[in-house]
């Protein structure tokens, strides 16, 4: 076996599809986001705009994140010093989860490392806590997700995005007293739409199912305090286990749970995502601390993001551009093609300043390329004439060249 030329030959093949992957060398500047400085691959440095952050609303450097990231260096130090079981459980740990259960208005929170784990995590221990168990997965959730169900090694069904009808369908044919699971999503975070949380949640009492939902997207942004969808349509009390992140709106890192006591309790036990894992530094805790009780006070930032979002869809389609229908804070605009995707970004950093990412399959099917826009409060007025002027430069330029459909602005 000639390993070298193997990956090689996978590299080659990503490179063929038009979906290979640079790293953008960026470093923000504290105070001024959604601005930072770009090294480019010669040594030249450009300042920039960034337009793809999930730091939805920039509490990444909001002054009482940071200082309460610092005083906790100040005051234990860096690392954890070990897992949560052994030797990594701080006081900041336990003052974060209650400040998540009370954002969800839950018994108790479990804090993972990242939000890609907390899903992975909690879904494959339900398999093992449920015997017989049967999962009911929407077809658009994220790859997380799609792994924990793997990992829980069950019977599971994938049904239609959004399509309530054909989930109903799916459940009916299960015996009642099944133990069952549906995993679905608040926010779907490349089409910008949102799953039935209601319906879903009626099925689940009609099936005995409990309901599993993916507030990643929405948490921070969404709601009266900031705890997602189902805050804002006031159904966090119908939703059994709701999983969210500190790495988006709230600016910092790490994953959680919100769920009743006994749920955190048995996945903190028999998670493995968890047991063997390093837990938390204490400034991440602290600082994502911060952020959620700053956000469950100051529902002002929600709605200039909110607006921020809805102007620049409402700029982009005057211009002519083809933005994917969004009823959240997510504007995609359609490109349909990952050479021309990535074309069009590489000149906008280039020729322009803008840093917006292609997203290519598999994060999206192929034929649905696009460049996913997150503006957030501290995008002004005139950012948004400098992005539609540079679309307005690369745009048609870019789809000549590359001999595409790509429609016209």
């Amino acid at each position: 076996m000639d390993y070298q030329a193997a990956f090689e030959s996978a590299v080659r093949r990503v490179r063929a599809e038009g979906r290979y992957r640079v790293f953008a060398d960026l470093m923000r500047y504290k105070g001024q986001f959604p601005r930072a400085r770009w090294r480019r691959p010669d040594g030249d440095v450009r300042d920039v705009t960034v337009w793809c952050s999930n730091d939805y609303l920039g509490m990444g450097q909001v002054p009482c994140v940071v200082e309460s990231m610092k005083s906790a260096i100040d005051t234990v130090g860096s690392g954890a010093g070990g897992t949560r079981n052994i030797s990594g459980t701080t006081r900041y740990h336990v003052e974060l989860e209650a400040s998540l259960a009370d954002l969800h208005q839950k018994e108790a929170a479990l804090l993972f490392t990242s939000g890609y784990i907390a899903n992975e995590a909690t879904l494959a221990t339900l398999g093992k806590i449920l015997p017989g168990l049967i999962i009911y997965s929407d077809e658009l959730n994220h790859a997380s997700m799609i792994e924990g169900v793997k990992g829980a090694r069950c019977e599971k069904h994938v049904w239609r995005h959004n399509d309530v009808a054909h989930l109903e369908e799916l459940l009916k044919v299960a015996p009642i007293d099944a133990p069952k699971v549906i995993a679905f999503e608040s926010v779907y975070s490349m089409d910008g739409d949102i799953g039935p949380i209601k319906e879903v949640c009626d099925l689940a009492e009609k099936y005995n199912a409990l309901t599993y939902l993916d507030e990643v997207h929405a948490v921070g942004l969404y709601g009266q305090r900031g705890a997602g969808i189902a805050e804002r349509d006031g159904l966090m009390h119908r939703v059994d286990i709701i999983e969210g992140t500190l790495g988006k709106a709230f600016g910092v890192m790490g994953g959680y749970i919100a769920a009743d006591g006994a749920i955190c309790d048995a996945i903190r036990s028999m998670a493995s995502g968890f047991i063997f894992t390093t837990a938390l530094p204490p400034a991440l805790a602290a600082g994502a601390r911060a952020s959620v009780e700053y956000l469950k006070a100051s529902h002002h930032l929600r709605e200039k993001h909110q607006e921020r979002a809805e102007t620049l869809k409402n700029r982009l389609r005057d211009a002519g551009y083809p933005v994917m229908d969004s009823i959240t804070h997510i504007v995609p605009v359609q490109v349909g093609d990952p050479v021309l995707c990535k074309r069009i970004s590489d000149r906008l950093l280039e020729e322009h300043d803008i840093y917006v990412q292609p997203i290519n399959y598999p994060t999206v099917p192929r034929g649905t390329e696009r460049l996913r826009l997150t503006p957030t409060p501290l995008h002004s007025d005139e950012m948004f004439d400098a992005l539609i002027n540079a679309l307005d430069d690369v745009w048609e330029e870019s789809a000549a060249a590359g001999d595409s459909g790509l429609a016209s602005a």
